[in-house]
């Protein structure tokens, strides 16, 4: 599998199935009026976590990917989603309204991507859902999601395999957020090294937690 980070919470993720099948999925495409490029590429799936502008561009999207953008469980072209519901803030959504976590099983691997997550920690039934993570995208920027110490709480809650972080400033993005150094510092992670994309498969899963920062 290829995952791609193209900025914010937008994800490219590039599957084979058994019968030697590509599938692209799309996560949380945005709009321009964030200051970021916009890539368009066609997809097989997309999931958009939240109707906000910086994460709901559908129309960036090309061909006819099958949507989900709630709760609720799916299943196509042999990869299982699962949408779970979550708030947007620590106030029960009352300040930004409800987020959705997806966890998708790709590849014999079960992803995590958290979107807008703003509650201060997991509840029970939350982290029940989630399950076993091998890979899990988290914000860490702060703001308008958790921060790099809520972050750190979230992983410690989840124990993912892979960690990477998403939704933190970027030198063109007009959205005020946190740098991920922040956060590398408070789980104290300061050396690693950005990369354009990664492929991973399961047996090169790490047995502890590793993240894994991508380039935009």
């Amino acid at each position: 599998m290829h995952i791609t980070w193209h900025g914010q919470s937008f994800f490219q993720l590039q599957t084979s199935l058994s019968k030697g099948e590509q599938t692209t999925i799309a996560i949380d495409p945005f709009e321009e009026t964030i200051g970021l490029n916009v890539p368009s590429f066609t997809a097989d799936i997309l999931l958009i976590t939240h109707d906000h502008a910086d994460h709901n561009n559908k129309k960036t999207i090309k061909g006819a990917p099958f949507l989900v953008d709630g709760p609720g469980e799916y299943e196509v072209k042999e990869i299982f989603v699962q949408g779970i519901p979550s708030f947007h803030d620590e106030e029960s959504g009352k300040k930004r309204g409800i987020n959705t976590i997806y966890t998708l099983e790709v590849e014999e691997m079960r992803l995590c991507h958290l979107g807008d997550f703003g509650q201060k920690e997991l509840t029970e039934d939350q982290l029940e859902q989630i399950g076993d993570i091998d890979i899990l995208m988290i914000p860490v920027g702060g703001e308008f999601t958790i921060d790099a110490k809520g972050a750190a709480h979230i992983i410690s809650q989840i124990e993912p395999k892979i960690v990477i972080p998403m939704h933190y400033a970027l030198p063109k993005l007009k959205i005020k957020l946190d740098e991920v150094d922040k956060f590398l510092k408070e789980i104290g992670q300061k050396s690693v090294v950005p990369q354009p994309k990664l492929l991973i498969k399961k047996k090169d899963l790490p047995l502890e937690t590793q993240v894994v920062v991508l380039t935009q």
